[in-house]
């Protein structure tokens, strides 16, 4: 493949237009969730990592792509962008971040065998973060959940911009 990207390349094309054109309210949405996941009670540089294993988890593209560059612009190391999706051997990660990042694998890996998030999962958590913390952990993930259906199901465009990534 040449050194331009998949976001490049003329062929590629969203499944839908941008969803704002129906719910223009969504862009308040996206807004206020991100004010809610940074209030500062869990580091930025968390929360993009955990978005980012939610990506790679559900095989969002659109996602990972995402995630990695809000990652870069923010100066994370590329090493530790890279190692997210073998963050268990990977040495680059704070203790808080790992049990952050086992929060999200455990929250979207089926457990046929047992409780996703068991006791013990959440006891290691609530170590590293108090109680908004956890809280702020949580929205998180769901904010990026609450986007997993249009990312697999729309196929924004990776690569590109908000409101640049969909069919016109």
């Amino acid at each position: 493949m040449s050194a331009s990207t998949a976001a490049d390349q003329d062929d590629v094309r969203s499944r839908l237009p941008d969803p704002a054109r129906f719910f223009p309210e969504l862009g308040e949405i996206a807004a206020a969730m991100t004010r809610a996941t940074r209030n500062g009670a869990v580091p930025r540089s968390t929360i993009g990592l955990v978005q980012l294993r939610a990506g790679q988890i559900v095989g969002s593209t659109y996602h990972t792509v995402r995630q990695s560059g809000l990652l870069r612009g923010a100066g994370e190391p590329e090493e530790r962008i890279t190692a997210v999706a073998s963050w268990p051997d990977a040495p680059y990660f704070t203790d808080a971040e790992r049990v952050a990042l086992e929060l999200v694998d455990a929250v979207l890996t089926p457990n046929p065998s047992g409780e996703r998030v068991p006791d013990e999962l959440y006891e290691r958590a609530a170590a590293h973060y108090d109680e908004k913390a956890l809280w702020t952990l949580i929205l998180a993930i769901g904010q990026i959940c609450f986007f997993v259906p249009v990312a697999l199901i729309a196929r924004p465009i990776p690569g590109r911009a908000p409101g640049k990534n969909y069919r016109r």
